[in-house]
């Protein structure tokens, strides 16, 4: 079955198979297609370093970002700290996490959690996880120790 496409604004329709029907919306700044209008995405140019990233986000998210970093470094001061993912990484012989802002919450991106042991764990119960991501909402408050423990067992399971 061939596809159709019709043109609204700044959303496009897809029709696609079995008559279902998808419409796109249009970043105007990037010109990307997203299934969700004005969704949140990064486009331009990617930050140089994390001072940029860090500098790019929201006022308020800023000095959340600012004492992720901090910690994280406290934790693993052996550690680079580059762009990876387009998200701040921090890297030594391989990414030990992640951090990045979004809308409502904090994602930290420490790798696999099936890993990670059950006193961390046990300590995840109460965010949104996925295979590799923690969420921590921006209604409450950031648990920076908890951030510090996941970023030293990161360090420690990548000395093998």
């Amino acid at each position: 079955m061939q596809h159709t496409t019709f043109m609204q604004h700044e959303k496009k329709t897809v029709r696609i198979p079995k008559g279902r029907v998808q419409f796109m919306w249009k970043c105007p700044k990037c010109g990307r297609e997203f299934k969700n209008t004005n969704q949140n995405h990064s486009c331009g140019d990617k930050p140089a370093g994390i001072d940029e990233y860090i500098a790019a986000q929201p006022g308020e998210i800023q000095s959340i970002l600012v004492k992720v970093r901090e910690t994280i470094r406290a934790a693993a001061p052996d550690a680079v700290e580059k762009i990876s993912w387009q998200m701040p990484t921090f890297w030594q012989g391989e990414n030990l996490i992640h951090f990045c802002a979004h809308k409502k919450h904090l994602g930290i991106h420490p790798g696999a959690l099936d890993r990670f042991p059950d006193e961390i764990t046990k300590r995840l119960t109460r965010y949104k996880t996925s295979k590799g991501a923690i969420q921590f909402p921006y209604d409450m408050p950031v648990d920076y120790e908890l951030i510090a423990d996941i970023t030293r067992w990161r360090v420690s399971a990548a000395r093998g």
